[in-house]
């Protein structure tokens, strides 16, 4: 005769090794196990004062900026609530290895160093250089007119790194409106920055003291999130700018900052 085990039994059973079967990557939420390890929070280290990218809207006193707003939709993408920490640029990478955030969302150049050091996102915003001087200034028309001059650049820029490897020396300051001060008062011959930035600066400040003299179209950069290396998350931003640039999400706010669609 054969014994049979109790029904509750059988059912403990089953439910045990369901589970033990089952991961968070599989389960039915579809849940990545690196994203829930998050908590519901990702927190994004940005300056908060490179407009129109990062920084503070002037009646509200809200952190805002194309960075900002695409760091908010992809959070949003993965279930998430997006938290930022307002990093001077010149040690938002040491933040970023000290743990003090999960990503920068500050315009982080794509190269092929960076690489090597971190997690790097696909792109979400292209663009190129252009050089800024004083407006009587005649004597830049290329590349080869910087060398021997000097540039007024944020500490650890990938800008800097291109003035210098143009032959200039390099001034560090803390941002793009003091580089251009410098410029201004004749301390510094040029500054090199992001055209969309360059743009927004001259749009909003109105300023005929300085020009873009030069726009390097031929040097495209792209721009994308930074995480620690190994951080096991770029699969889940990546899926989720893929989302944003197919639902039309990151030409919208392209189109709010610059007029148009700066992700391609």
């Amino acid at each position: 005769m054969k014994k049979t085990l109790p029904t509750v039994l059988i059912a403990s059973l089953a439910l045990a090794l369901s589970a033990c079967g089952t991961s968070p990557a599989d389960s039915p939420s579809g849940v990545d196990p690196v994203v829930a390890a998050l908590k519901g929070t990702i927190t994004f280290g940005t300056e908060g004062v490179y407009a129109p990218f990062s920084y503070h809207d002037t009646s509200t006193g809200a952190l805002t900026g194309y960075d900002v707003e695409v760091a908010q939709a992809v959070a949003d993408k993965l279930g998430l609530k997006a938290e930022f920490v307002e990093t001077s640029w010149d040690g938002i990478f040491a933040a970023l290895e000290a743990g003090r955030f999960t990503a920068v969302a500050n315009e982080v150049e794509i190269n092929e160093t960076r690489q090597g050091i971190y997690d790097l996102s696909d792109p979400y915003s292209v663009s190129y250089p252009v050089a800024i001087t004083l407006a009587s200034n005649t004597s830049v028309k290329t590349t080869a007119d910087l060398q021997g001059l000097t540039a007024a650049q944020t500490a650890g820029s990938n800008w800097g790194a291109k003035a210098e490897a143009w032959g200039a020396t390099v001034n560090v300051v803390p941002g793009f409106a003091e580089s251009a001060l410098l410029v201004e008062q004749g301390r510094a011959d040029f500054t090199l920055n992001d055209a969309l930035s360059a743009a927004d600066f001259f749009t909003t400040t109105g300023n005929t003291k300085l020009k873009i003299v030069l726009e390097v179209t031929e040097e495209q950069v792209s721009q994308g999130f930074a995480l620690k290396k190994g951080s096991g998350l770029l699969p889940a931003i990546n899926a989720a700018l893929a989302e944003l640039k197919e639902d039309g999400t990151l030409a919208a706010i392209g189109d709010k900052y610059f007029g148009r669609d700066i992700s391609k």
